[in-house]
């Protein structure tokens, strides 16, 4: 059966995307097919400008609009705390319970040696300065709870005492379950993993 290129293409692209198989994009594709010109317009738009309209916070890592970012730069968070994270999608989910009016600190994954990925690979020693050049009185190590995150946050931890930086470190309560995502859990659930965060 003769399929168009530009349809293959298109399917090929979708598949490139985390989590979207051949029949997801195949579903894609052909639910495209169908919409108005406009709308394709539109969303082609947003793809091609995405880099361009979006900038990597020089302080956190978080992705905004502008660089330092919108919570880096609002004078009303709590400056003395930040929450350290995987992944942007990760502040999003903790934004979302209204329960966190701190800092973060985006890392851009976890130490993964399986994957090649080491401390070097993440924004990890970029905290090492904001501690330093700032009055930080607590570090919330809220990795995802899998043996990934953990060994992200154990290193952080003696990372942190290597250098002699002597603030209170906790570690996001076990209101998430074990090998769960932060940006897949409900807001009541990390509600209650913010409220019952212990020391570690």
């Amino acid at each position: 059966m003769h399929i168009p290129k530009a349809i293959t293409r298109l399917q090929e692209a979708f598949q490139r995307l985390p989590g979207i198989g051949p029949k997801s994009a195949q579903r894609l594709t052909f639910y495209l097919l169908h919409v108005p010109q406009a709308y394709l317009d539109e969303f082609a738009g947003s793809v091609a400008t995405l880099r361009d309209n979006t900038k990597i916070c020089s302080i956190c890592a978080y992705v905004d609009e502008t660089d330092p970012c919108s919570i880096c730069s609002n004078p009303q968070r709590n400056q003395s705390s930040i929450c350290i994270v995987e992944q942007p999608l990760d502040v999003l989910a903790l934004e979302k319970t209204n329960s966190y009016n701190g800092l973060y600190h985006v890392l851009g994954g976890v130490i993964n040696p399986l994957d090649n990925i080491g401390p070097d690979q993440l924004h990890m020693f970029d905290l090492l300065p904001r501690i330093k050049n700032a009055k930080i009185s607590e570090i919330i190590l809220a990795t995802n709870p899998t043996m990934e995150g953990e060994a992200t946050a154990m290193f952080i931890k003696r990372m942190l005492e290597k250098n002699n930086i002597n603030i209170n470190v906790s570690r996001i309560g076990r209101g998430l379950p074990t090998g769960a995502d932060l940006q897949y859990a409900d807001d009541l659930t990390l509600k209650r993993a913010l409220e019952g965060r212990r020391e570690f």
